[in-house]
């Protein structure tokens, strides 16, 4: 790459691992859309996983007082003492197992849990499976850390959750984490009990640990909710990743947290020492209001979902040539679209260009995605339903 103006150009010698990063699909997409609109386009944003609600109240105003306070220093690497006995005490509570704070490592959102167990746990000649279609990040830091993805195929007539006997039979000498997602990004499937009480076995019989991301697991609609903790010989097999984003509608605070074993946690910490030094102090204790202060905030925002998930799903199971299954939690749909006729990158991109509906191509979760398109609901009632019938618009003129 070559960079610099005329007669000062140098050549940039990136390092050979920079070419093994990849990128959210997501964000592309935003761009695109934002250009758009920029002309003049009217674009509905069905692109984002994030919630269009404000952060509640009472959590805003916790962290005005703790600035007026003075929280703005260094706080530990690890998260402020009292952050995380309340998230030792939440974790404890909502999945039925014994958490201390020792277990607990807060970080700027919760992709840097992700970032750090895989770099703490696989390197050269390991393997990490993660699940196909997925959250685009873990194949990325997989392969960033030197590590070989392998991926788990999710498919449309399990559910979208994973298949034990699949699973086994991609598990080797060389495997040292599984990651699963439930609710999962982007299909918004649940894993049963049934199934994660095999990959519990699994584990302890083949000796590995799992990256179990939790961050959508108070957006549930139907069934229970399960971690993989909380089955008997997992709690220190397992690294919990969740956060505050998507529950409290905090995506911009940047706060999140891993819960795993004390040992890991060391590591984990270190690895933050060197990259991001701490979480500022006051959104750490906007994250205390959060957890122990009223939560009907959180309800309403379920419920809300709750009911625009029904409306989607019934609208693009009216269109001809889509298929829709009824997600039980997150806020993304997963329609196959193999009857329109076309690849699903070419459908995205008609939609965004010729109907205004910015939504993702499911390749971009991995190859499993072929042939479905993911939505987000985190946008009105009445742009979801105008999203479906511009859509229905764009079958009738440029696929029929």
């Amino acid at each position: 790459m070559t960079i610099g103006d005329a007669g000062q150009a140098f050549t940039l010698r990136l390092a050979e691992r920079m070419s093994r990063l990849g990128t959210e699909s997501a964000f592309e997409v935003l761009v695109r859309a934002r250009a758009l609109e920029a002309q003049g386009k009217s674009v509905i944003h069905l692109e984002i996983g994030e919630p269009d609600f404000d952060t509640p109240p009472h959590i805003v105003e916790a962290a005005v007082e703790a600035l007026r306070a003075g929280h703005t220093h260094y706080t530990p690497a690890a998260g402020l003492p009292e952050l995380r006995e309340a998230i030792a005490r939440e974790i404890s509570r909502t999945r039925g197992i014994e958490v201390g704070p020792e277990r607990v490592v807060v970080t700027p959102g919760g992709k840097p849990i992700m970032f750090f167990t895989i770099l703490a746990l696989a390197g050269e000649g390991d393997e990490v499976i993660y699940p196909d279609p997925g959250f685009p990040i873990y194949e990325s830091v997989i392969r960033f850390a030197g590590a070989r993805p392998v991926p788990l195929r999710l498919r449309e007539e399990h559910g979208f959750a994973f298949d034990p006997d699949e699973l086994r039979s991609l598990v080797s000498a060389r495997t040292r984490l599984v990651i699963v997602n439930s609710p999962h990004n982007p299909t918004g499937a649940v894993i049963g009990r049934e199934a994660l009480a095999e990959l519990a076995r699994l584990a302890q019989e083949r000796d590995f640990l799992v990256l179990s991301d939790e961050i959508y697991s108070r957006i549930l609609y139907e069934g229970e909710f399960v971690s993989v903790a909380s089955f008997p010989g997992m709690l220190d097999r397992t690294i919990i990743l969740d956060g505050f984003s998507k529950t409290y509608a905090m995506t911009g605070w940047r706060l999140g947290f891993g819960v795993m074993p004390p040992a890991l946690a060391e590591h984990v910490t270190r690895l933050a020492v060197n990259c991001h030094s701490c979480v500022a102090g006051f959104v750490q204790l906007a994250g205390i209001a959060a957890l122990t202060g009223p939560q009907d905030a959180v309800a309403h925002m379920v419920a809300e979902f709750r009911r625009r998930r029904d409306a989607i799903v019934n609208g693009l199971n009216s269109l001809p040539g889509v298929r829709c299954l009824r997600p039980a939690g997150a806020f993304y749909v997963f329609p196959n679209v193999t009857g329109l006729g076309r690849d699903a990158q070419a459908i995205a991109r008609d939609l965004l260009e010729h109907a205004g509906v910015a939504v993702l191509a499911g390749p971009g979760f991995g190859r499993g995605g072929e042939g479905y398109l993911r939505f987000s609901y985190a946008n009105s009632l009445e742009n979801i339903l105008e999203a479906v019938e511009r859509l229905r618009r764009l079958i009738e003129t440029r696929y029929r």
